[in-house]
Order: structure tokens, then C-alpha cells, then sequence
């Protein structure tokens, strides 16, 4: 422990020799355009691939960058990113090679942590078949495309985002995939910019009503 702290120091010096106004810039209210919903492993730095100094990004995550209905961590940081911070782009990036998709595709015995994978496990539960000619770690990666498209998909129906959208406030929601052998981001294509690309059912405006 005590080398990470000297390492620390190391580098605050190294930063003040670089740019003397750093830290001083940093501790200033932050006031970044995008909220980063990632996965926990950390191997997958937000600042550093998308090459954003810090106070830039905004920054949440958790094994295979799940958004939970009833994760109240997860919907404070969606709600203080929208609400307070006004982000414009909220990105929720999964990586190939996830090791908690991996193990709701496989299955077995991993802890709590199955508990949290529920979600994936039942969404590979329904494409199973589709991806059934696929090698293992094929499904691994197009079940890390498919999750994080189905994240975007459940924060486009949360009431915090689609208020932002009634009150006018631009807010864009984009899917990626982070490949860990090339660095490269991939944008899945499934970006929601506003409450018209929000089947009916899961709209807060919704008019037509439910059947008793």
C-alpha cells in the first residue's frame, strides 16, 4: 500500500511540473457533458478511451453495466447527472469479453453475483437459439452487444430521462462496446434522443389507458 501512496505522490508532482494550474482547474465545479455507465473492470478506464481529462465524464459502474429498475446507486448518479450536471449524452458501454456476461451464459455456481446477473441471464435466455451455432465466446460477445443495447433500452423508459425530454432538455442515450484486444469503441447503433422513440407502453405521457 504504501508504494501506491509514494506512486500517488509521484504523480501529482509529475502533474503540477506538466500544467502548474491543474489541480487548481480540477477543483472547480465540474461540469461534464456525458455520464459514463460501464462495467467495473479495470481494464475499461472512461476517461482514458475517449481521451477526456478528468471533470470531463461523469462516472458509474458495475458488473456488466446494468441498469436496474431498483438500483437506487445507479438511478442517483443517473438523476444527479441529468438533473444537477445537465450531461447532454449518457453512454452505457459494455465490453467484449465481459466476465459477468460470461457467467450468466455459462451458469454454475459465482456467488451473490448471480443475484446481480439475473437480467442477463434471462435476455441469453431468450435469444439462446439464435445464438446457438456461435462458439462460447461469440455469445459471450454478441450477448455483451445485445445487454447493452437492452440497458439503453430500460433507461429510455425511466421517468428521470424522459422528464428531462418533456421539459425540453436535450439528452441522448447511445449503446458501445469496447473491444479490449484493439482499444477500439464501437457505437452499437441504438441511440434514443427523445420520448417519440419510446414504444407507447413505457411512456410517461402515455394516454391510452390500462385495461383493470
Amino acid at each position: 500500500m504504501q508504494s501506491l501512496l509514494e506512486r500517488n505522490r509521484e504523480w501529482a508532482e509529475k502533474m503540477r511540473e506538466q500544467d502548474p494550474e491543474f489541480f487548481s482547474r480540477l477543483s472547480e465545479q465540474q461540469n461534464p457533458d456525458y455520464l459514463w455507465i460501464g462495467c467495473s473492470d479495470s481494464r475499461v478506464p472512461a476517461n482514458q478511451i475517449v481521451a477526456l481529462p478528468p471533470g470531463e465524464v461523469f462516472v458509474h459502474r458495475n458488473v456488466a453495466n446494468l441498469l436496474h429498475n431498483n438500483d437506487m446507486n445507479a438511478l442517483s448518479v443517473v438523476q444527479y447527472a441529468v438533473d444537477v450536471l445537465k450531461v447532454e449524452h449518457i453512454m452505457v458501454v459494455g465490453h467484449y469479453g465481459c466476465g459477468g456476461v460470461r457467467a450468466a451464459v455459462q451458469g454454475g455456481e459465482n456467488g451473490i453475483v448471480d443475484f446481480w446477473l439475473h437480467s442477463v441471464r434471462d435476455l441469453y435466455s431468450r435469444h439462446r437459439q439464435s445464438l446457438a451455432e456461435l462458439s462460447l465466446d461469440e455469445q459471450v460477445d454478441r450477448m455483451c452487444e445485445l445487454n447493452v443495447k437492452a440497458q439503453v433500452d430500460n433507461l429510455s423508459r425511466n421517468k428521470i430521462i424522459q422528464r428531462a425530454w418533456q421539459r425540453g432538455q436535450p439528452l441522448a442515450l447511445h449503446g458501445w462496446v469496447y473491444g479490449l484486444g484493439d482499444g477500439r469503441v464501437s457505437d452499437l447503433d441504438c441511440t434514443v434522443e427523445g420520448l417519440d422513440q419510446v414504444p407507447q407502453l413505457y411512456r410517461v405521457d402515455r394516454l391510452d389507458p390500462i385495461d383493470p
